[in-house]
């Protein structure tokens, strides 16, 4: 999340907004928020709906638990890109995102 916000400009200047989706508590959400003075709203999945709907779960962790991953989604929620990672300690190059938002018609 942190990452993400260090691109921020570059993503709005795409014209992409962003937002970030944990399965923490409203608290944890709010102080990690507030600590770190994000630009973009900070999202709770309760139970694990969207990590499942979305197809991004760690099987190694279970269901409800995601893959460290970047999702761009379409006005509509269609999943225009989806980058996942195995392991709790490694993000996605946020410059790939990056790179498949640049590309997309009409950017």
């Amino acid at each position: 999340m942190v990452q993400l916000e260090k691109h921020r400009s570059e993503f709005e200047a795409l014209g992409v907004n962003i937002a970030a989706m944990t399965y923490d508590s409203l608290d944890i959400l709010k102080e990690f928020h507030d600590e770190r003075d994000l630009g973009f709203p900070l999202l709770r999945d309760v139970d694990g709906k969207h990590v499942n709907a979305f197809g991004v779960p760690d099987e190694n962790l279970g269901r409800g638990i995601p893959l460290p991953g970047i999702l761009w989604l379409a006005p509509d929620g269609r999943i225009n890109a989806k980058f996942a990672v195995r392991g709790y300690r490694t993000r996605p190059p946020i410059s790939d995102l990056l790179d498949a938002v640049g590309a997309a018609p009409g950017s």
